[in-house]
């Protein structure tokens, strides 16, 4: 596994600064502004906001069929509105200090020891050796937290029974039924 260093070399060899223009919060194509967050990041949205889970959160849209007729999702998703992330007000993140960790490292996300970097108008600024290694560290701390999501949502996963009919969502704290 490559060492937090490593990670903010890397970083630091792209260059970044976000220019707060909205572009990852908009929909430019289907589900480009799908924001997976788990039960924590809905939790701690929640209450910076005040805002009921159902506000925050909806399904991952990907539902898969049982052999019962019932269905199941294993994430959820910021709402979002026809065009955009619901929490992107006047061009601004309304949520900016609780975001979740994809918009927190956006554009960047590790998978392994693989950096992936999403298009962003923003790459290709200078990043001061300090920038690169907070990103690096947000990077690791992201998918540290991603892989005790999937942990959790196996563990569920494995005991759960989705009720015939119904269309539920399966996470790390649970099945959440859904009453659509």
């Amino acid at each position: 596994m490559l060492g937090v260093d490593d990670v903010a070399s890397r970083v630091g060899s792209f260059g970044f600064r976000c220019r707060e223009c909205g572009a990852c919060c908009r929909r430019v194509a289907e589900d480009s502004n799908l924001v997976l967050v788990s039960p924590a990041e809905i939790r701690a949205i929640m209450a910076a906001t005040g805002m009921a889970w159902d506000e925050v959160a909806e399904p991952y849209p990907d539902f898969i069929s049982t052999e019962n007729g019932g269905k199941y999702t294993l994430a959820w998703c910021i709402r979002r509105t026809a065009d955009a992330c619901i929490f992107l007000r006047d061009g601004r993140c309304s949520v900016y200090g609780h975001r979740p960790w994809i918009c927190r490292t956006y554009p960047f996300m590790l998978v392994d020891d693989d950096l992936l970097i999403s298009e962003c108008p923003g790459l290709g600024t200078p990043l001061s050796p300090c920038g690169a290694h907070d990103a690096a560290t947000d990077l690791r701390r992201r998918q540290a937290a991603e892989a005790a999501e999937e942990v959790g949502v196996r563990a569920v996963y494995r005991r759960a029974t989705v009720p015939p009919g119904k269309r539920v969502v399966i996470d790390s704290e649970g099945m959440k039924v859904l009453h659509d």
